[in-house]
């Protein structure tokens, strides 16, 4: 109070938290990130965001590849077995003329180095996006089985044909590929050969896991050469891969087998390349994503009931 006339306090200007006379902004958590809000946290360790964002990244993949029309998903896979089959017959050559399996396995890798860069599609490498999308109600079932037996059929017929072009200007290997087809034949139906399939199916959804998990491509160039390795290296048994070897040895005309045995032989390995790749892989996937697979499962269950209720309106 100054002569009798009372001063009012001035009360200083407040600031919001980080500005500049204000108080400190709460310090953000070491390892976590801000987050939009896809499933309503804010905030979470960072490998959750990178999870995550794998998980956007293959239902927007897989959309777009159970999508695609009939004509368009068989040029591509149609591809996949082109490419896969000059893997082949790298393999077998370099095989024949060093008598070392272990580098023509090296020599393989060929082959899925042009299926990554070229974008197509094969057998086994939808057990990993297309089903997870299926999982997580962004497509239907028909689609998935649409589209695993059209991958499946043009994988086999684009292999059966370079595999006959191979072998007509490389006649020389053709001991070899016989040679080869016979350890898959022979294996015939058992605990041996189930357990190979089934680990074949396996390598191939991890290796397609790893290439997801990253936006790097050489991380995915150095995947794709270590998947190929391991597949024909030891050997497992691959559905498409192994068949295009034991056509090789058919279209010699010498073979100890024939298109039947395959047949019987195919069946059996992709019914193992299914499980194997989908039980021991894809549902570990699924079970880590769970929230978020139940998120994307509502939205799904949103949208179609908000399309019935349009349609019924109409």
């Amino acid at each position: 109070m100054t002569d009798g006339v009372p001063v009012q306090q001035s009360t200083p200007p407040t600031s919001e938290p980080g500005t500049p006379g204000g108080p400190a902004a709460p310090a953000k958590q070491r390892g976590t990130y801000e987050r939009p809000g896809v499933l309503a946290t804010e905030q979470g360790p960072v490998i959750e965001r990178k999870v995550d964002d794998t998980f956007s990244r293959i239902i927007d993949e897989g959309r777009q590849r159970l999508e695609r029309d009939l004509f368009a998903m068989a040029a591509t896979a149609t591809m996949a077995g082109l490419e896969v089959g000059l893997g082949v017959l790298v393999m077998l050559v370099v095989d024949h003329r060093t008598h070392d399996a272990m580098l023509g396995a090296v020599a393989f890798s060929v082959g899925f180095l042009a299926l990554l860069l070229g974008h197509s599609e094969l057998f086994t490498e939808g057990f990993l996006v297309p089903v997870t999308t299926w999982v997580a109600g962004k497509a239907r079932l028909v689609d998935l089985a649409r589209f695993w037996a059209v991958t499946l059929v043009a994988n086999l017929a684009g292999g059966w044909v370079v595999t006959w072009l191979a072998l007509r200007g490389f006649p020389h290997i053709a001991g070899t590929a016989v040679r080869a087809g016979a350890q898959f034949i022979d294996a015939g139906i058992g605990v041996r050969s189930m357990v190979l399939g089934g680990l074949a199916g396996a390598a191939m959804t991890l290796m397609t896991r790893m290439q997801q998990g990253t936006e790097s491509e050489p991380a995915r160039v150095v995947a794709a050469v270590a998947g190929a390795f391991v597949l024909a290296g030891m050997p497992l048994f691959h559905s498409i891969l192994d068949s295009l070897v034991i056509f090789t040895a058919l279209h010699t005309g010498h073979s100890p087998y024939g298109y039947l045995d395959w047949l019987g032989w195919l069946g059996w390995t992709a019914l193992w390349n299914v499980v194997g790749g989908v039980g021991l892989i894809t549902l570990l996937r699924l079970v880590r994503s769970r929230k978020r697979v139940a998120h994307e499962r509502q939205r799904a269950a949103g949208g179609h009931a908000a399309e019935g209720h349009a349609t019924g309106v109409a």
